[in-house]
C-alpha cells in the first residue's frame, strides 16, 4: 500500500440551535489517501484492495479513537466510506470497505454488532463524501442516525482512493425524536 497523506479531523458541537450540548457532541474522521494499484486498467482479480482495507480497517479505527482520545468501550458510532479518482471504478472503492476492513474496525472498537454504515463514490480531488453513521452495536437506536461531511482539498487525485472511517462518542446533538434509546438497546444482535 502507498499512502500519500494520512489525515484525522475532529467535530465537536458545542451549540446548536442557541443550547449548550453537554457534553459537547464529537465526531473523529481518519482518512488515508492511497494510490489505487489498478487505476485505468480493468482487473479481475481485486485481492490486493481488499487486503489494503483489511490493514485500514485497524489503523484508521485506532486513529479515530486517539483523536477523540477515549477507549473502545466509549465510541458508540461508526461509519466507512471511500471516494474512488476518476481512473479508478466503483468496485474498488467496494474492494477496500467490505470484504476485510469491518472486522479489524470492529476489534479495535471492542465490539460492533450493527452493519457498519458505509458510503462510496467516484469524484476529483477536493469533493464531498458524507459518510453515515449509525450506532456500532444497536442499528435501531434513532439518536446515532447521523453522518459527517469530509474533503481533503487535493484528494483523490485519479489515481487514488480516498478511504475514511468516522467513529463518534455518542448519537446526535438533542436528539429527541423517540424511539430505542443506548440505555434500553439490549445489544444482542445489532439490531436492537
Amino acid at each position: 500500500m502507498e499512502i500519500r497523506k494520512l489525515i484525522t479531523v475532529i467535530e465537536e458541537t458545542l451549540i446548536e440551535m442557541d443550547r449548550k450540548v453537554e457534553p459537547p457532541s464529537r465526531k473523529a474522521a481518519a482518512i488515508a489517501v492511497i494510490k489505487n494499484p489498478f487505476a485505468g486498467r480493468y482487473v479481475d482479480d481485486l485481492t490486493e484492495l481488499m487486503d489494503i482495507g483489511e490493514e485500514l480497517g485497524g489503523t484508521l479505527g485506532k486513529k479515530c479513537l486517539d483523536a477523540l482520545k477515549i477507549g473502545p468501550e466509549k465510541a458508540e458510532s461508526y461509519a466507512k466510506g471511500c471516494i474512488v479518482g476518476l481512473d479508478g471504478e466503483l468496485e474498488h472503492a467496494a474492494a477496500i470497505l467490505h470484504p476485510k476492513l469491518g472486522k479489524p474496525f470492529r476489534e479495535v472498537l471492542g465490539r460492533g454488532l450493527a452493519l457498519i454504515p458505509s458510503v462510496k463514490k467516484r469524484g476529483s480531488a477536493g469533493c464531498t463524501i458524507d459518510v453515515p453513521l449509525n450506532h456500532k452495536d444497536a442499528a435501531f437506536i434513532r439518536s446515532h442516525f447521523d453522518g459527517m461531511t469530509v474533503a481533503v482539498e487535493d484528494a483523490p487525485k485519479a489515481d487514488e482512493l480516498m478511504v475514511v472511517l468516522v467513529v463518534t462518542d455518542s448519537g446526535r446533538p438533542l436528539a429527541r425524536i423517540g424511539g430505542l434509546t443506548k440505555e434500553e438497546a439490549k445489544y444482542e444482535d445489532g439490531l436492537r
